[in-house]
């Protein structure tokens, strides 16, 4: 059994074999302990505790700290061994190393800011009265993300040995070319910037553009999202909104309403009086309504006495139901009175010869 374990097979004996396989095997349990102490016991300790900090913080610390003990203990196995000619492959394995701990602080680093952003950030927007920042704040979150995934990338390819300069500028002139194939996802980005600035529209306001009419639900950095009137979904470059023009429907003080009526050819002028007298009355009275609306007899038409109606409908008005009550007290009130609608109608004259 000695002369078998003293064997030598790529620079180290097997019995060297076993007792590194047995440390990273026992990383990996110590690993598994690590998780389970914080999730059982200090996770515990920490719901006693009036606030919530804590709870979050070994919440987002037990994954990544579990997998750092797991790659401490197998490179302490690895630097045991004999790895190549004069221990080069040894060099290797801490390039490994350094760069798996550089994503691993990256991981934790990420979750911490997303626990930040979740916790803190967002409920401070959501008690907010403007909606700037809850369109802002996703948009940061997500650059947060990239930057941190992007700087533990160069620290380790840096750690590892790798020239980041070279790196760097051969990432300069892809990034140049990439720029240039992507000149519409910049432009979006930079007509996401004008919307920020700007403010033509907010989430929730009902808008009108390119043949569209919805509420916009989401802002992004790249594209907004417009739900329409129908209940679909619609994805609109926010380059579109710098090049087209954009209505906002939200930010009208009131809905503007124009109505034609039209009477029969044989109601008498008194009647027609009396149609105006009892629309004036109809206006006046409605709550919903502005005070600034208008009536005129302004049309002799093809078959009718046209009467135009203009009046606003206010902002807290419910638009539709208040144009109903209106339209009902009309035609309740002109029956009333004897007062015909016409409709079209021709008549025709016929020249019989004898």
């Amino acid at each position: 059994m000695q002369e078998f374990l003293t064997k030598t097979y790529y620079y180290n004996t097997i019995q060297e074999w076993l007792l590194t396989l047995v440390i990273i095997a026992g990383s990996f349990i110590a690993a598994k302990i690590v998780y389970w102490v914080m999730g059982s016991i200090i996770k515990k300790l920490t719901q006693r505790t009036k606030t919530q900090m804590d709870d979050i913080l070994v919440d987002k610390l037990e994954e990544p700290m579990s997998v750092m003990v797991a790659i401490f203990g197998t490179w302490y196995a690895l630097n045991m061994l004999q790895l190549g000619t004069e221990n080069g492959g040894q060099v290797y394995v801490d390039k490994a190393i350094y760069f798996v701990l550089s994503l691993n602080v990256a991981w934790m680093i990420a979750r911490l800011a997303n626990a930040f952003f979740e916790n803190v950030l967002k409920p401070l927007a959501d008690d907010s009265e403007t909606d700037l920042d809850d369109a802002i704040l996703p948009i940061l979150q997500k650059a947060t993300r990239f930057v941190i995934w992007s700087m533990a990338i160069i620290v380790g390819l840096d750690n590892a040995g790798y020239d980041i300069g070279a790196v760097l500028a051969g990432l300069g002139i892809g990034g140049l070319a990439l720029a240039m194939a992507a000149k519409d996802t910049v432009s979006n980005v930079f007509g996401g910037l004008t919307i920020f600035l700007d403010k033509p529209f907010k989430i929730n306001d009902r808008i009108k553009i390119g043949g569209y009419d919805g509420t916009v639900v989401e802002i992004g950095l790249r594209v907004s999202r417009l739900k329409t009137l129908e209940g679909r979904i619609v994805s609109i470059p926010n380059s579109k909104f710098t090049d087209s023009f954009v209505e906002n429907v939200s930010l009208e003080p009131s809905r503007k309403v124009v109505l034609n009526l039209g009477l029969t050819y044989d109601t008498p002028p008194e009647n027609m009086a009396k149609a105006m007298e009892i629309l004036k009355d109809i206006l006046t009275n409605c709550e919903d309504i502005e005070e600034n609306h208008s009536l005129a007899f302004n049309n002799f038409g093809d078959f009718s006495l046209g009467i135009l109606v203009v009046y606003y409908i206010s902002k807290p008005s419910d638009i539709l139901q208040t144009q109903t009550n209106i339209n009902l007290s009309i035609l309740k009130r002109f029956n009333e009175n004897q007062l015909e609608f016409a409709f079209p109608t021709q008549s025709i004259y016929a020249k019989i010869e004898k």
